[in-house]
Order: structure tokens, then sequence, then C-alpha cells
């Protein structure tokens, strides 16, 4: 049976580009919310005209409205066989509905977490580093450039560093996270269906890991 994997990780914690590798080398789409609602902003359809008046009003979109709109992109013919949700679902509500989605299209749901300690968090977040021109991302503390504060690609910038990336920015960012996701963890848990992975290995450490959960 195709299967939903919903993968989960904190910001910094590297899932959205664990969610390109599996789409690049297994050919599973990587459907991401942030992405479906800029394809809305532009779509000229009635669910997308409904979203740009909810955006326009500057209203939140609510979870059934969000459940329509995952609903309409993975019923596309991309997603068939199975497919990554990244960004969703983001509460226990939505995971409810994302089971009568999954009953629907008679696929399985499989939630696995990318599981990272806040320490290295914040490190990797407070550290980034990114060239204006090219858009490379550094890390002070993992991947410095060949000299300090220089694009390798484009020595004639200076890196950049996100105003956000700072210690009391990031640690409500993480607190916030935890708040909103424990349920989402905890739903997944009690039923027996959350796969951890760690995401403090290499990148190809932790593909590995993931994708072995995936073809298992």
């Amino acid at each position: 049976m195709s299967k939903i994997i919903v993968l989960i990780g904190a910001p910094g914690a590297g899932k959205g580009t664990q969610a390109r590798l599996l789409q690049e080398r297994q050919g599973i789409p990587q459907i991401s919310t942030g992405d479906m609602f800029r394809e809305m902003k532009n779509a000229d359809t009635p669910l997308a005209k409904e979203v740009q008046e909810i955006m326009a009003s500057g209203k939140l979109i609510s979870d059934e409205l969000t459940y329509q709109i995952v609903k309409d992109r993975t019923s596309r013919e991309d997603c068939n066989e199975n497919y990554i949700l990244d960004g969703y679902p983001r509460t226990a509500v939505q995971a409810e509905q994302l089971e009568n989605l999954a009953k629907e299209q008679g696929k399985t749901i499989q939630a696995i977490e990318v599981d990272i300690a806040r320490e290295e968090l914040m490190k990797r977040l407070t550290g980034r580093r990114s060239c204006p021109i090219c858009g490379e991302i550094y890390n002070i503390y993992s991947k410095s450039p060949k000299i300090e504060n220089v694009c390798d690609f484009h020595p004639e910038a200076k890196l950049t560093h996100r105003s956000d990336d700072n210690e009391e920015s990031v640690s409500t960012r993480l607190a916030t996270y935890d708040e909103l996701t424990k349920p989402l963890l905890d739903y997944y848990q009690n039923s027996g269906r959350l796969e951890k992975v760690s995401g403090e290995g290499s990148l190809e450490e932790i593909y590995k890991a993931i994708d072995d959960l995936v073809r298992g």
C-alpha cells in the first residue's frame, strides 16, 4: 500500500533538506504547505480565490480550508503513489483530518520526526550566514567559508546574518514550535506510528536512516 510520509522537525532540524533528497533520489513528491500557499496567490480557481480573499483580509486560514488545499494538491497524478507532507499537519486536529484523506486515497500514514538536541539547533540557527548573491548557506560552527565572512563563490560578497537568527528570537521560535507540535507528536506516538531519526549525523547518515524507514 502506498503511503503519506509526514516529516516532523523543529526549525533547523533539516527536514526540508531531507524531503528534497527523497524527492530527487526516489521521485517521491515533496508537498510543502508553503509552496501550496504561494501557488494559490496566482491561481485562478474558486479555492484559490477564497484563499486570496482571506490572505488579503489578514485573517488566518482555517484548518478546514488548509485541508481542502492539501486534498486538492494531493489529488494530482504525481501523488498517486507515495508522497511527503512538509509542514502539514501542524496540529492534532489537522492530523485527524489527514486520517480521512488517507482513507479516501487508500494510503497509510507514516510519521517521522527528525529529532535534534536544543543546543545543536541553537548553533545551527544562530550560526547561519548566507551569501547575498547566490544564497549559499554557511555556519560559523559547522560550515565556515574559506575566508571569514566571505562567500567561497563570490569573494566580493560579505555574508549576511538574518536579524531574527539571534538567541532570543530563536528561543522564542523553538518554544512556539514545542507548544504547537507536542499534541501532534503525542497523537502519532499514542497511535504507535511515530518513528524517530537523529538529526545530528551527517546529511547522508540522516538520509539513510529516513530512507530505511520509508522503504521498510
